[in-house]
């Protein structure tokens, strides 16, 4: 665990001190994301923290992996450089969202084929066991696609995306390393240290946000761990003290904020006849807030949730993929009914006032 340690520690302080210049920088030029109808943010505040997240990430790195693994890993790092520009690209002059998501498929697709990430079979759901070369590559495809997106999607609160993904690589790192997976293990650390820098800066009042260049570097690793852990998970042996019986809905219970936030948003635009596409203030963190709760406090809350999802799945690790998932999604169902009708309650009471 030292050399993770060191690795965290490494990219906190890289990170730490490009924000200030970040943010220096951005003031300057004027690279600011201004308020509107959709955003919650009240004053013009630099965007462009992301880059300082990817180079703490990057150059610790390069300093704690081990070369003799750089052939494990090196598609890791081309496809979140890739990634990486794309979003500095839309930061500094937005793309059209068509553009964006050709540009995610071809990284994801980099990611398949040259380095053969992929989701083998549905690994016991529905009695699959095997997907053919096609399937696999669409399965995977679309859950790259899919994850990366729901974390994007939730960066648009003071603290939120940052204490997400510090929760989510916290847990992927400290059990690849339990598994005996190290260079995964560092992975996860070092962009842990490199968000916790960043959190500093962008938690409530915010002075920086990280933009699309951070919220798609983080989204898309965020995806290979979830797919990697999959799969070693699956292929540990029955007697490992480490092994979940249920691969998906434990990865699914480390990345369940966004992962819920999104399929909630679709429903509810679907349900109003909306694009699932068109952004609106339909997120679980907007609902949250209209409670009353300020932007740490409904941070505090979704990192709380996603704890005690964490918490579950260590508690049900003895039981099969069925039951770990049907109990999440019963769970998520009981939880976003109890908001929706907690938010009703408090529009009756205000209405009641008037």
């Amino acid at each position: 665990m030292a050399i993770q340690l060191a690795a965290a520690i490494t990219s906190f302080v890289i990170s730490f001190l490009i924000v200030p210049v970040i943010i220096k920088y951005s003031l300057k030029k004027n690279l600011l994301d201004v308020p509107g109808r959709r955003k919650i943010h009240k004053k013009v505040t630099p965007s462009m923290g992301g880059i300082a997240i990817f180079c703490g990430f990057f150059i610790s790195s390069l300093i704690w992996i081990d070369f003799s693994q750089w052939n494990n890993i090196k598609w890791i790092l081309v496809a979140l450089f890739v990634i990486f520009f794309i979003g500095v690209r839309d930061d500094l002059v937005p793309l059209r969202a068509i553009l964006k998501l050709v540009g995610q498929i071809l990284v994801a697709s980099l990611l398949i084929f040259f380095f053969d990430l992929r989701l083998h079979s549905l690994y016991g759901i529905f009695g699959i066991t095997e997907l053919s070369d096609w399937a696999s590559y669409l399965h995977t495809l679309g859950t790259i696609i899919i994850i990366t997106n729901s974390f994007v999607l939730i960066d648009s609160l003071d603290g939120l995306a940052g204490s997400i993904a510090i929760i989510a690589f916290f847990s992927f790192g400290t059990w690849f390393y339990l598994a005996d997976n190290n260079v995964y293990a560092i992975l996860a650390y070092t962009m842990l240290g490199a968000v916790l820098a960043f959190l500093i800066f962008n938690w409530e009042p915010s002075e920086v946000f990280m933009g699309d260049t951070g919220a798609l570097v983080i989204g898309m690793l965020l995806a290979v761990m979830t797919i990697h852990f999959i799969n070693v998970n699956y292929g540990l042996p029955a007697e490992s003290p480490y092994k979940f019986l249920s691969s998906i809905g434990t990865a699914a219970c480390f990345i369940i904020i966004p992962l819920v936030d999104t399929l909630r948003i679709i429903i509810l635009r679907t349900v109003k006849g909306k694009s699932p596409f068109k952004p609106d203030k339909s997120h679980i963190h907007h609902a949250i807030m209209r409670l009353g709760k300020t932007h740490s406090q409904t941070t505090l809350i979704l990192g709380g949730v996603q704890l005690f999802y964490i918490a579950l799945a260590m508690v049900l690790h003895n039981l099969s993929e069925r039951y770990v998932l049907l109990a999440v999604v019963a769970l998520s169902v009981g939880l976003s009914i109890t908001l929706d009708r907690l938010i009703l309650r408090r529009l009756d009471v205000k209405e009641g006032v008037e």
